[in-house]
């Protein structure tokens, strides 16, 4: 069986080195040490997954990430970065990306969450399609697409798996912890913020839908209402 092949954009070239000659244990890796010249491999060529660092010269993993999400709605996309703040991490979930890992990073989660999110794309393309109703929308979760009369949304996959739980538990009170951990692993503060946004995102996508809404319920999690 071939190997995934992975675009793996980084300017510091010890880091590469380390991260990529790990990498390569597992995948085919195309490394790049600048923003412009990786877009241009990743127009050119067929990736199963993206990793890009931030700051980059000529292009930065931002930019990277806006060009490949309007080509490309379903191609992983995590992020390694120095930058700290948690809007940068913001930033760069409403992107689209999957994840954003700051660095120093652990090499075993790197790789654990690329063979995650490489066996889901996998996955989502094997599956027999799954369509729910949402007031005047159509949710096909194993594209991501969620649409009616007057428009067509593409979600990013972490989108696309947190409005499905929701469906799959309509009317019920779904505790935050539950949510984090199925979704991320974990319920730390970073991944909390994640979800935040990602709520906020849907409910922004939602609001014309007068018998639709997502419910804070104080101190425990959210309800998805469907009157």
């Amino acid at each position: 069986m071939s190997k995934k092949k992975i675009l793996y954009v980084e300017d510091d070239e010890t880091l590469a080195f380390l991260t990529a000659d790990n990498l390569e244990q597992h995948f085919e890796v195309i490394h790049s040490n600048n923003g412009a010249v990786a877009f241009k491999l990743f127009c050119e060529q067929e990736f199963d997954l993206c990793v890009l660092d931030i700051m980059l010269p000529d292009m930065d993993g931002f930019q990277i990430a806006t060009e490949i999400r309007k080509r490309d709605s379903d191609i992983p996309i995590i992020f390694l970065s120095a930058k700290t703040m948690k809007e940068d991490r913001i930033k760069g979930l409403k992107l689209g990306a999957d994840d954003y890992l700051v660095k120093p990073y652990s090499i075993e989660e790197l790789i654990l969450k690329i063979e995650i999110f490489l066996n889901r794309s996998q996955k989502k393309s094997e599956k027999i399609l799954t369509k729910y109703q949402l007031g005047s929308f159509e949710f096909e979760f194993e594209n991501y697409i969620l649409k009616n009369n007057s428009k067509e949304i593409t979600l990013t996959e972490r989108e696309a798996s947190l409005l499905k739980l929701f469906l799959e538990n309509r009317n019920a009170v779904l505790k935050r912890e539950t949510i984090l951990t199925s979704l991320w692993g974990n319920d730390d503060y970073f991944s909390g913020r994640s979800l935040d946004v990602f709520i906020s995102r849907i409910r922004k996508i939602l609001k014309e839908e007068s018998n639709v809404r997502i419910e804070n319920i104080p101190r425990i999690g959210f309800k998805l209402v469907i009157d």
